[in-house]
């Protein structure tokens, strides 16, 4: 990946958010238990995000960095890595839903 937007520790653990010179979006978590079933992005714009792996699993990415949230914004999908240690336990492409304000959906 060429550009490091984002390394943060977010209410769910650290994360970090890449893209390539193709403009490919990766985000790395910390592995989840289960994989992921229908997952869902959704974000609206600003410093805060939601990953919603499935019914029973999802992760709060809070500060997101500003040279981050255009890029994220304009991605139809990402590619979400579950590290475990050194490794990758899994990864899978997830569509990116965009929403007027993520508050109000998480209410």
């Amino acid at each position: 990946m060429d550009s490091k937007y984002n390394t943060s520790d977010s209410a769910e653990g650290t994360y970090d958010i890449l893209q390539n010179a193709a403009g490919d979006i990766l985000v790395m978590i910390r592995q989840r238990r289960g994989g992921p079933e229908n997952p869902r992005f959704v974000y609206d714009g600003g410093e805060t995000a939601l990953l919603y792996r499935s019914r029973e699993s999802s992760v709060f990415l809070g500060g997101i960095n500003e040279e981050a949230r255009s890029p994220l914004k304009a991605a139809d999908e990402i590619l979400v890595a579950e590290i475990d240690g050194d490794e990758v336990a899994r990864e899978y492409i997830v569509p990116v839903r965009i929403v007027r304000d993520l508050k109000v959906v998480l209410s």
